[in-house]
């Protein structure tokens, strides 16, 4: 378990139940949070701009679909945009078309080991309500750097699976209700 270093990203994953879960987190997100908060959310292949819009109308973070090379700024929420994968490399976003991962596209193992490679003990991923087991390897590469690794309690998720794949691959520095996880974000990235 991490946790000495300050948050300056957060990367969160989600697939079925995940849409109810982010609308609970973010809102509560400050607009002065002090890091950048990237999401994989497993969603359908056709672009639908209602999703990014649906989140960031209660969301004090400005909330985007990046396009790729876009600079990564503190304080927005960037939203995977439909069928491609969101990385991170250091100070910008990357966008990728490669092979969907665990029949997913965007994965949540791809950007949270993209996130562990650029930024280490800098680092947080969230594992949230998701209907099959990616994200857990990606959350181990976090641990494995060094950084923060939040889990959703498997029995307040919509879907349990997502979470129980990831506490059998990592020992979380947390396993949390939602509420709970809004607050490990903020108290993380402004320590």
């Amino acid at each position: 378990m991490s946790a000495s270093s300050v948050v300056t990203i957060v990367a969160i994953g989600a697939s079925l139940g995940g849409l109810e879960a982010l609308q609970r987190i973010l809102p509560v997100l400050p607009a002065n949070l002090g890091a950048s908060i990237l999401i994989a959310q497993h969603r359908r292949k056709d672009p639908d701009s209602q999703l990014c819009k649906l989140l960031a109308r209660r969301c004090a973070l400005p909330v985007v679909e990046p396009e790729d090379k876009m600079p990564l700024d503190l304080n927005h929420v960037y939203l995977a945009p439909a069928d491609y994968h969101l990385l991170v490399e250091h100070g910008s976003i990357a966008l990728s078309v490669d092979a969907p991962v665990c029949y997913a596209r965007p994965s949540i193992d791809v950007l949270f080991e993209s996130v562990a490679d650029a930024y280490g003990p800098a680092a947080m991923g969230v594992m949230l309500t998701s209907a099959n087991h990616d994200g857990a390897d990606g959350l181990a590469a976090i641990q494995r750097a060094g950084g923060v690794v939040l889990v959703q309690d498997p029995k307040t998720a919509e879907s349990p699976v997502g979470p129980l794949a990831a506490l059998s691959k990592v020992t979380p520095d947390a396993v949390l209700t939602i509420e709970q996880i809004a607050e490990q974000i903020i108290e993380r990235c402004r320590s």
